[in-house]
């Protein structure tokens, strides 16, 4: 039910173009995946969703077991049916939140207990727990549950958490039966070379329909993470879809892509949507400025997305200024819409052997400017 086929090649770097197939379909990579924590992209519909070309999107394992729970949505027919939406579906484990719940929780060899941040009770995530959860929810794709320790730390408190998340990888593969449901194993290891190398080591041996880089963006500098995705991304296997997590961003998406990743994901599109602000090329607009007030030209008009075929900045200026949700949810669909052109407009860079480190659409003179 799952395979992955790499159709091209960069002639210049390690950027590849590939498609993951999966029960509820194909997706082509490199490729970003929008962010639905509780089965539901904010402020976006799975309709509205389809316009923006997603192919893949995620949801959250802890976040769907605290509400609904995932009885209720197994009820309902699965995560798929229970949110209206055909295409293919990840899950993370419930592993980011080891960390960024870091003062709800502790940690140890057999799983992590919570304090529920709704009502104060307990909850304990074990790695069987966690595939537990993620079979009844009825993704594509779950995730093995892993400790992703936070930046900065000691060498010693890096391997411990690599340690741990090996051995709960081992405890996910002996729990998941569902053969409908790829389980990835993600790799750690810090800003240490050799404990990052021993972990794609580690996880790779399981032989996995996927694999995923966690533990970026969690606070280090900027060249460290860029250093990470140099260094580790080339050894992970090239067989299978490799997986950046939590990564949304123009410069480390082509940097990553150019060293071989595949997939990627990250809140950033609907949180700045929220925030009143737009993705258009490489910068970042405010619409609440008041240079946007008098300015009807559409947002981008090289855009195909609802925000840029219908309306003006000064329609959205005078949303996103008075507080109207409509404002919010076209920003978000433009941002989803602006980082899926972006890897898509890097595709067809890879295919013509124009794509590079630096790549930017905007300023290209290659075929994908025009897909941009």
């Amino acid at each position: 039910m799952f395979s992955f086929q790499v159709k091209a090649n960069c002639p210049n770097t390690r950027a590849r173009v590939g498609c993951f197939n999966t029960p509820h379909g194909s997706v082509d990579t490199p490729r970003f995946m929008p962010v639905g924590t509780l089965g539901t992209v904010k402020g976006v519909s799975s309709r509205q969703l389809l316009d923006t070309s997603a192919q893949m999107i995620l949801a959250n394992t802890y976040h769907l077991h605290l509400q609904p729970g995932e009885d209720v949505v197994k009820a309902a027919g699965g995560l798929h049916q229970f949110m209206g939406w055909d295409g293919p579906i990840l899950t993370d484990s419930g592993g980011f939140q080891v960390f960024s719940l870091a003062e709800l929780n502790q940690v140890n060899d057999d799983g992590v207990s919570f304090r529920n941040p709704r009502d104060g009770s307990q909850i304990y995530l074990t790695p069987e727990k966690a595939i537990e959860i993620q079979m009844a929810l009825g993704s594509d794709v779950a995730m093995a549950l892993d400790q992703c320790p936070p930046y900065p730390a000691t060498e010693n408190d890096v391997e411990e958490a690599s340690r741990r998340t090996h051995a709960w990888l081992e405890r996910c593969v002996e729990a998941h039966q569902k053969s409908n449901q790829a389980l990835f194993g993600i790799v750690q290891g810090g800003c240490f070379s050799h404990l990052r190398a021993k972990s794609v080591k580690t996880v790779s041996g399981f032989d996995l329909p996927g694999i995923a880089l966690g533990g970026v963006s969690v606070g280090e500098p900027i060249n460290e993470m860029h250093k990470i995705v140099r260094q580790i991304a080339p050894l992970l296997p090239e067989e299978k879809p490799r997986y950046l997590m939590g990564i949304g961003t123009f410069k480390e998406m082509t940097i990553a892509i150019a060293n071989g990743i595949d997939l990627f994901d990250c809140v950033l599109p609907t949180r700045l949507g929220r925030h009143g602000t737009a993705l258009v090329r490489d910068e970042r607009w405010n619409l609440r400025n008041a240079c946007f007030r008098n300015d009807h030209a559409p947002l981008d008009k090289t855009c195909p997305c609802e925000a840029c075929r219908n309306y003006g900045r000064s329609y959205l200026h005078h949303l996103i200024r008075s507080g109207e949700l409509l404002g919010l949810t076209l920003l978000s669909l433009h941002n989803i819409t602006t980082l899926i052109r972006f890897t898509t407009a890097i595709t067809q860079a890879i295919v013509e052997g124009s794509f590079s480190e630096d790549f930017a659409p905007w300023q290209s003179d290659s075929k994908a400017h025009h897909t941009w």
